[in-house]
């Protein structure tokens, strides 16, 4: 067996990110050879990976990334087992490079095609493996989206203080000046964050799948059973009205004047830009 060094046990510390005794146990293992005893670290990672499959992630961090015009922008989760590991270095910088990857991939809501990106002829996949390598916890993709605008309007994201949950949510204008309007800017910053704060279903009605609507329904009548028939009807469509209202984001009370819905505070901030706006999709993610 070759003699390591301790420059050499270093050298791929620096490179690898591990601990000293899994470098020099890697290069004896190695025979001293650095890219064997690199593969050897990243078969580490798999093995953990391995053993570690029923884990739950339910920490980790949620990323943005835009391109330089801001016509493009991906939000995404990157998880993992504990909090611990989520604020660890390693992890950080692998959910930095996700980012990356995100615009770099050629489906914009694949978590699988996310993996298989490759940025610098490495794919996320390997990034991921060293990352457990490093850190000895599961680690995935959880939800990824990336938006795309084909005209004039805007992509803002609010990620929260505490990165566990973000939202991203795309508007369109009737030009670039209404998009451009710090009023417009700040009216969908606001709606982003409350998204955040209230978690809607769908963006309207008809966003909201017919499975769940029925479900609803059915809950609604079970409640007034024993009263004439037209009575419950009406009563079901009121609290389907309620229903809509407070998980149809168009519908919904404006988190930061209840007078007002969600569409109505677009429309207000678009008519003082001097055009219009309209909310084509959101997205909201959170980790755990």
């Amino acid at each position: 067996m070759a003699e390591i060094s301790a420059a050499t046990v270093m050298k791929l510390r620096k490179m690898s990110g591990q601990g000293m005794m899994d470098c020099k146990k890697a290069l004896g293992e190695a025979n001293g050879d650095m890219d064997a005893a690199m593969e050897i670290l990243r078969k580490k990672g798999l093995a953990t990976m391995e053993k570690r499959a029923g884990r739950d992630t339910s920490e980790g961090l949620v990323i943005t990334k835009a391109s330089d015009d801001g016509k493009t922008v991906a939000l995404a989760c990157l998880c993992c087992e504990t909090d611990f590991v989520a604020k660890s270095d390693d992890f950080i910088e692998a959910a930095d490079k996700l980012g990356d990857y995100c615009m770099a991939c050629s489906d914009d809501n694949c978590s699988d095609a996310l993996l298989n990106t490759e940025v610098d002829g490495v794919a996320f996949n390997t990034v991921i493996t060293d990352t457990v390598s490093k850190t000895g916890e599961k680690t995935q993709i959880g939800d990824y989206a990336r938006y795309t605008l084909d005209g004039s309007g805007l992509i803002n994201v609010y990620i929260h203080f505490n990165k566990k949950v973000g939202t991203m949510v795309m508007i369109e204008t009737s030009d670039d000046s209404i998009a451009s309007n710090d009023e417009l800017k700040a009216a969908a910053n606001d709606i982003a964050m409350h998204i955040t704060a209230t978690k809607p279903l769908a963006l309207d009605r008809d966003g909201i799948d017919a499975e769940t609507v029925e479900k609803e329904k059915a809950i609604f009548a079970e409640q007034v059973q024993g009263k004439p028939e037209n009575i419950i009807e009406k009563i079901v469509e009121g609290k389907m009205s309620k229903f809509y209202a407070e998980n149809c984001l168009l519908d919904q009370p404006f988190v930061k004047d209840d007078s007002k819905t969600v569409s109505q505070v677009l429309a207000d901030a678009a008519k003082a830009a001097g055009g219009d706006a309209k909310i084509v999709k959101f997205a909201r993610f959170e980790v755990g």
